[in-house]
């Protein structure tokens, strides 16, 4: 039997990627710091994972099993050293810390092993792989690193998939949104996988979805949570908010199609299904979940600053973008620690200087004075 190795057994590891590769006839080995997690793993090898429709469609996982990174290192080492795909989704901060882990394994591997190795990184974030890559070679040896070519490939990925957190009562089975996407980027011929669509060229479908399913998400979470609503599909059925997230993401769209010459028609049906997909009340997709890690989500390559950024680059509007953005720095959810941190950075700074050293944004800059305007106004 082929096997996988994937980094992150949480709910989105085992619902989307990791459900595809053993429904691909792939053993899949988690790896994960969650000690009850790998537990259940290793002695129950399989999971439900069910989608939120009606009626409920529920798909059998088999041929799972878990290990611990901070206790069986050895054991993770061993399993990549006979893994086709190494995968990861574990959130794009958490790269860094599996990255030496990860080099461990290849530096073994290529030792005696000349079988090819796939390395990607599923991450809400633009060229996640490439970031990987770069600590990985990082904590690789001169000799090592010149045995990957031609054995070890690192290919960056877009992936799209709703998995809102749920109280698993602790069952291994995962609810899910039906619809999802895996794109990844090679022109290689690489082993099959059900569900990964291969392209040429990432750029178009990793922005596109970033910017228009993730950026319209957040808003959707950042004006619904200054709303005082509960889930993402309860904000959508205030007119308001609908209306504030479709202007939103019609600038993005504009962006994305001028960008890439996209059929203006086609991407304004894309917008419709997304936010169709938002409005999905079997998710029961909470706001404070949505919009958690503010401070990441106001980078200077995320979902709100970027397009706003690229959009002003080709001369086109961006006053809802910075509306969002706004509507970010008022995320004040006491759950969240970045949500804690951003408010506690602004009270002892300024927005200013918030957006300078988050964003990277000029103060003199249009956007940053467009975005304090909507934040001033907001906030009264």
């Amino acid at each position: 039997m082929k096997n996988a190795v994937h980094f992150g057994a949480g709910n989105i590891g085992r619902g989307f990627i990791g459900s595809l590769f053993s429904q691909s006839g792939y053993h899949v080995t988690f790896v994960d710091i969650a000690d009850e997690l790998i537990q259940k793993l290793n002695e129950e090898k399989g999971y439900k994972v069910k989608t939120a429709q009606d009626p409920e469609e529920i798909t059998e996982i088999h041929n799972v099993s878990g290990l611990n990174n901070l206790k069986q290192e050895d054991e993770v080492i061993q399993a990549i050293g006979e893994a086709v795909y190494v995968t990861t989704a574990i959130g794009p901060n958490i790269l860094p810390r599996i990255a030496p882990l990860i080099a461990k394994g290849i530096a073994e591997r290529v030792k005696n092993n000349d079988e090819k190795l796939y390395v990607i990184a599923c991450e809400n974030q633009i060229s996640a792989t490439d970031i990987l890559k770069e600590h990985i070679l990082n904590n690789l040896d001169e000799e090592s690193k010149s045995k990957l070519s031609g054995r070890v490939f690192f290919f960056n990925s877009a992936v799209d998939r709703i998995v809102p957190i749920q109280d698993n009562k602790g069952s291994l089975d995962v609810l899910v949104e039906s619809y999802y996407e895996w794109v990844v980027e090679t022109d290689l011929d690489v082993p099959e996988v059900n569900g990964m669509t291969i392209v040429p060229d990432l750029a178009p479908f990793i922005e596109r979805k970033l910017f228009t399913v993730n950026t319209g998400h957040a808003v959707t979470a950042y004006f619904g949570y200054l709303a005082g609503k509960e889930t993402i599909d309860e904000s959508l059925k205030d007119e308001a908010i609908y209306t504030k997230v479709k202007e939103t993401l019609e600038e993005t769209g504009a962006y994305l199609v001028k960008r890439y010459e996209l059929d203006e028609a086609e991407h304004q049906h894309y917008i419709e299904k997304i936010i169709g997909r938002f409005k999905n009340p079997y998710l029961r997709d909470g706001v404070t979940r949505v919009g958690r890690s503010p401070l990441r989500k106001l980078g200077h390559e995320d979902r709100l600053v970027r397009p706003a950024l690229e959009a002003g680059k080709l001369g086109l509007p961006f006053s809802n973008l910075a509306r969002a953005i706004a509507a970010a720095l008022l995320f004040d959810s006491k759950d969240d620690p970045e949500a804690v941190e951003l408010q506690e950075r602004i009270a002892n700074e300024s927005v200013v200087e918030v957006l300078e050293s988050v964003s990277k944004l000029d103060e003199n800059s249009e956007l940053t004075k467009e975005i304090l305007n909507h934040y001033n106004a907001m906030k009264k």
